[in-house]
């Protein structure tokens, strides 16, 4: 054997073993997004390194023509850009990182998630940690702690697995890409059993969200209830069901769970008929302002946080008819402003703004071509997840720290891979009929 036919050998098991270890990697996300925001981002971070070293290494980056890729990089100029100008440390470092969370999402389009085999395995983590966290709600609910040891939330939200109350929105993350397929499989099966066990786990589910009482995620998981009922003919019938059948759980949530049902109905009311005057809207209120005074540029990366306690003054918007906007430093303040848009403005200015929205389309794109939802359920909830996660009127998370970066971009990355490998298949399959023809 020669030296230089050990090469090409030695070369392949170096990537065989990136790939096994990026794979190990992706598997152990999910969890870690439940228990551990640094190791979850030390994670994602070692996926997005070890996907440069493969590239390099196959001498492969044909991935970096993708076309959304060209607003993400514009995106993350921008910020750096912004975070420059503003000239604090902490927020060019900020802005210097940001790219992980890009390359995050080209290795589970163009790397690890490419095979089938893969995609199937990390649905099912998802599908076991979902029942993991239900069954946890219902212990809470019935008897008053988790396995841990801890109550509910101190306004009676249920908490799960977890200490703080996140438990409806990690439920509502794994809803859609984890429990949906297998409903909507058992949905078109003509047996009785797995009907009876698809429509069981989407009562189940749908329950358990309403019990856990946490309004945004409830109101999320409808929105994405009824995209999926609008796109699946056959899901109507069981949506209506559920929509009553919700509507009746919320009206015996009084006798079942007072406190749920005075934040998630009474709290959630009296919210959004003065929503000027509550908290999110005093968050909102100092967003605008700070966007109406530098709307090119931003502030940079934790720019609302920093700056939130500053005084704004404008009447830029007075000539629409609208009253001058002060920032509320008393009340107006808080680490993120509670919604992605404003967070991203506040950041990198309408620039920003634009790019990221420019990237956003471009991924609804690629999954809306793809999308088959009878063919290929798990590509069609990517979508519904996507559609859920980038939905503007919604109270949020911090976009750029873990878990909310971690399950944002990674669901991107598994849509895409979902997406261009549903597109091919489609059209080998529809090869042999035009062939058929001529």
């Amino acid at each position: 054997m020669t030296p230089a036919s050990s090469v090409p050998r030695s070369s392949d098991r170096l990537a065989a073993a990136l790939t096994l270890c990026g794979t190990g990697c992706t598997f152990l996300l999910p969890l870690l997004f439940f228990y551990s925001r640094a190791l979850s981002d030390v994670a994602a971070t070692l996926i997005g390194c070890l996907f440069l070293l493969y590239s390099g290494l196959q001498k492969d980056w044909q991935w970096i023509r993708k076309d959304w890729l060209r607003p993400a990089a514009l995106f993350c100029g921008l910020c750096l850009i912004s975070s420059l100008y503003v000239g604090q440390k902490g927020a060019w470092v900020q802005a210097l990182c940001l790219p992980r969370l890009m390359l995050l999402t080209a290795a589970m389009e163009s790397w690890i998630l490419v095979p089938a085999s893969r995609r199937r395995t990390l649905a099912a983590i998802l599908f076991v940690l979902a029942l993991w966290l239900i069954g946890q709600c219902w212990k809470q609910h019935l008897t008053g702690t988790n396995l841990l040891g801890f109550p509910p939330a101190d306004d009676g939200a249920l908490t799960g697995p977890f200490v703080k109350p996140r438990a409806g929105f990690t439920l509502l993350m794994l809803f859609f890409p984890a429990l949906m397929p297998v409903v909507l499989r058992a949905f078109y099966t003509k047996r009785l059993r797995p009907w009876a066990g698809g429509v069981a786990l989407l009562v189940l589910s749908v329950t358990t969200m309403v019990l856990i009482g946490q309004r945004m995620s409830n109101v999320l998981l409808l929105f994405g209830l009824m995209l999926t009922a609008l796109m699946i003919p056959r899901f109507r019938v069981p949506f209506a069901l559920v929509l009553v059948g919700g509507a009746g759980l919320v009206a015996s949530l009084p006798d079942i769970s007072p406190r749920t049902y005075a934040k998630l109905v009474l709290k959630f009311s009296n919210q959004l008929h003065h929503f000027t005057q509550s908290d999110y809207g005093k968050l909102y209120r100092t967003a605008v302002t700070m966007i109406v005074a530098h709307p090119w540029l931003g502030l940079g990366m934790d720019g609302f946080r920093n700056f939130c306690h500053t005084p704004f003054h404008t009447d830029a918007v007075a000539a629409i008819g609208l009253p001058p906007l002060d920032s509320d430093t008393a009340q107006g303040c808080n680490i993120h402003p509670h919604n992605y848009y404003l967070q991203i403005a506040t950041t990198a200015g309408l620039p920003g703004l634009a790019a990221f929205a420019w990237m956003l389309f471009c991924w609804l794109r690629t999954g809306l071509r793809a999308l088959s939802p009878v063919r290929n359920p798990q590509q069609a909830m990517l979508f519904v997840m996507c559609c859920v996660l980038i939905w503007p009127v919604a109270s949020t998370s911090a976009l750029f720290s873990f878990p909310t970066a971690g399950w944002f971009f990674l669901f991107a990355g598994w849509l895409l891979a979902a997406s261009e490998q549903s597109g091919a298949s489609q059209q080998s399959s529809a090869a042999p009929s035009v062939f058929k023809k001529i």
